[in-house]
């Protein structure tokens, strides 16, 4: 079948998730590539994968590019869901033949209310959905599909579960499809060399992180990986099909398990002498670092979260603030450039938690950092942790935008004040004079870096003073 792939446009500057970074409008505009979305499309003859938000396809032209097509397979996010039904029955109305799966976290979570909110799709792929959709656009018939559920004689049909992908070097290279159907200049992330290119090397998840969606929906915590000489031949075949690019980002954990496994990859690697960035976390010892630096290891994101271990303990983390220090350390002596990711409003987050997690950032001194509200997605245990102890508030989780608002309260710890302590997190990490320092320094010396301050700081400037009326509105009889 003629097979569209869609990520859908929703909020604008929303990517919705199709990539593993996180589901919500940020501060500043950032496009991932839509990696899950890239492997079914390489499995299916005559399909294209359309990144609506990065390419700036609206709705009405999505619904008339999708007149063409007898399939589409829609990525759905949590956030956006109202938003991709809405778009699903506008695209059937113009074509009523046409055949539409849900894929996505929300579907996986609860694919019978997901079939019930909606008459507009066949059927939804629950988990990793790669060959479910190939084997539907290659004419295989629903009762027959492992890991979807679908509608039949008025009641809901919940297939047995697809086995996890355990030989992910059968699946096709994601960058093929990219040089196929997307424009990489599309995609820009602040602190990644533009342009780049993304895709995974792993699927699963080890850790336990209660609050991390995707291990704990689509792809599970069994760690599967690909071989060092599968992951080192994508390489070699990106840095063909686009000898442009800057960087190349290993979108998952692939660096953060397995020490003889990423010093193997490092040693692929090497020899291509291309720049590189990726995941990682705090217990990578400094020999691993070492080798990764070696190879062209630029920048990771570390999930630092919180500075308060008993908070790091509630979620489950497996690590210690003590370790985030050292990790920070050995990078900063090796030259590796790190982006701290922080989370106001975990379980266990009290004002003065906020503070000891502020100090902890200041003192780990990362290049760049981000800083979320706490979100519990459905189907995951912080999810489960709240709805137990009646923490939820009725309120939506995003704005109007798709920025995140809290839609959770502790005792001691209100909306406002979690709205509060993110800004004032912000303000009093990058206000610190060696900090503006380093961003002017190298601003001041590239004409891109300039440009893109000037876009990033009006960008948050804007969210910023959204965030403060949020709190006005809060703070009002």
């Amino acid at each position: 079948m003629k097979t569209l792939l869609l990520n859908p446009p929703s909020f604008p500057n929303f990517d919705g998730g199709a990539s593993s970074r996180w589901p919500a409008t940020r501060e500043i505009a950032s496009f991932w590539y839509p990696v899950w979305l890239a492997y079914p499309a390489g499995l299916i003859p005559n399909s294209r994968l359309l990144d609506a938000p990065s390419h700036g396809v609206t709705p009405e032209e999505t619904v008339e590019i999708a007149k063409d097509y007898e399939f589409t397979v829609i990525f759905t996010s949590t956030p956006g869901f109202k938003n991709e039904i809405r778009l699903a029955e506008m695209m059937k109305e113009v074509n009523p033949n046409l055949k539409i799966a849900l894929v996505g976290p929300p579907v996986t979570v609860e694919p019978e209310k997901s079939l019930q909110v909606s008459s507009v799709s066949d059927f939804v792929a629950r988990k990793e959905f790669d060959y479910s959709v190939a084997e539907f656009a290659s004419g295989k018939k629903l009762e027959d599909i492992q890991g979807i559920s679908f509608r039949q004689n008025g009641g809901i049909v919940h297939n047995p579960d697809r086995p996890r992908i355990e030989d992910l070097d059968s699946l096709p290279f994601a960058v093929d499809v990219y040089k196929r159907d997307l424009d990489i200049t599309r995609y820009n992330v602040p602190f990644l060399l533009n342009p780049y290119i993304a895709f995974y090397t792993s699927r699963g998840c080890p850790a336990l992180c209660t609050f991390c969606l995707w291990p704990q929906t689509i792809s599970g915590h069994a760690w599967r990986i690909r071989s060092s000489e599968n992951v080192a031949a994508e390489v070699k075949r990106a840095l063909e099909l686009f000898p442009n690019i800057k960087e190349i980002f290993f979108d998952d954990d692939t660096f953060a398990w397995g020490k003889n496994r990423v010093l193997d990859i490092c040693q692929k690697l090497k020899p291509l002498k291309f720049t590189w960035s990726c995941t990682s976390r705090v217990h990578t010892d400094y020999e691993t670092l070492k080798a990764m630096k070696e190879a062209g290891c630029r920048l990771m994101i570390v999930g630092f979260e919180s500075g308060d271990q008993m908070v790091l303990d509630n979620i489950k983390k497996g690590a210690t603030a003590e370790q985030g220090v050292e990790f920070m350390k050995n990078c900063k002596r090796l030259g590796l450039a790190v982006h701290g990711d922080f989370i106001v409003g975990l379980p266990g987050e009290t004002k003065e938690s906020i503070q000891r997690s502020i100090r902890y950032a200041e003192q780990l001194d990362c290049e760049t950092i981000q800083v979320s509200i706490a979100h519990a997605y459905p189907g995951t245990e912080f999810d489960s942790y709240l709805k137990k102890n009646n923490y939820y508030t009725d309120d939506a989780m995003t704005d109007e935008l798709g920025h995140q608002l809290p839609n959770i309260e502790y005792p001691g710890l209100s909306r406002k004040e979690i709205v509060e302590a993110v800004e004032y997190f912000y303000d009093r990490y990058y206000f610190r004079p060696r900090i503006v320092y380093r961003i002017l320094r190298r601003a001041m010396f590239n004409n891109n870096d300039r440009r893109r301050l000037y876009k990033e700081a009006k960008e948050y400037l804007q969210l910023r003073a959204r965030r403060k009326r949020f709190v006005r509105a809060q703070a009002a009889p």
